[in-house]
């Protein structure tokens, strides 16, 4: 009997299993700790139904990809340390929201350690960290990893999206706005709405970040300040 010829993976098919375990909710980031502002939303009656939560997904999904999708093409374009310094610097200026401006570094932060961790044969990761002194915000990370994991602009660009919507539903079920099913369904329900966010922001410059939603990034800013609360942010 003959046997089995073992045949080495194609580059393709080694990069989807990276890929696949970036985006795992298993990796220890700390994403499912914040809520993107859906707590403080709810407490503001901003948020108090389905209809009401699917247009607030809608509008942190729009303006993370104007906001952030910039910050992680350019840094998955040019995933080095001078690009790292520069990006880092400049969204620790951008984000003026102290809630999500923690958050952001906070989840950044784990994101890093867990990628010098994961991912050893990639050196430049353990190098940041000891650099020290940085801020290490999420979409910055994120698009490092993704560069130097090879992701192609546009596969970390729709994952970056996937991630910030897959936060948000969970959030959601822990608040008890929708079930486990419901989630489900509303995630696969709203994925025609974020291919929409990639299209319409993919592939911008950094002079072209803004924000589409100031009242999510004021009604964030408030989480701080609430009575009781599940998430950090």
């Amino acid at each position: 009997m003959e046997k089995e010829l073992i045949q080495t993976p194609s580059p393709g098919a080694k990069l989807q299993w990276i890929q696949w375990q970036l985006l795992d909710s298993v990796l220890p980031t700390g994403g499912f700790a914040h809520s993107l502002g859906l707590e403080a939303a709810m407490q503001a009656h901003l948020v108090v139904d389905l209809v009401t939560l699917k247009a607030h997904i809608a509008h942190v999904m729009d303006n993370m990809g104007s906001l952030l999708l910039p910050f992680v093409y350019a840094m998955n374009r040019s995933p080095d340390l001078d690009t790292w310094l520069k990006l880092d610097s400049v969204l620790e200026a951008t984000l003026t929201n102290d809630v999500s401006r923690k958050a952001s570094s906070s989840q950044g932060s784990a994101l890093l350690r867990v990628a010098a961790s994961v991912f050893p044969e990639c050196p430049i990761f353990s190098r940041i960290r000891g650099i020290g002194g940085q801020f290490c915000h999420h979409a910055a990370v994120f698009g490092l990893v993704s560069g130097v994991l090879e992701f192609d602009g546009e596969t970390a660009q729709r994952a970056y999206l996937f991630m910030m919507m897959r936060d948000v539903v969970s959030a959601a079920t822990r608040l008890n706005l929708v079930g486990p099913l419901g989630a489900a369904a509303l995630q696969h329900e709203m994925a025609g709405m974020g291919e929409e966010v990639l299209r319409k922001w993919m592939n911008r410059m950094l002079d072209e970040a803004c924000q589409t939603s100031p009242l999510l990034d004021a009604v964030q800013g408030c989480h701080s300040y609430l009575f009781s609360r599940m998430f950090c942010s």
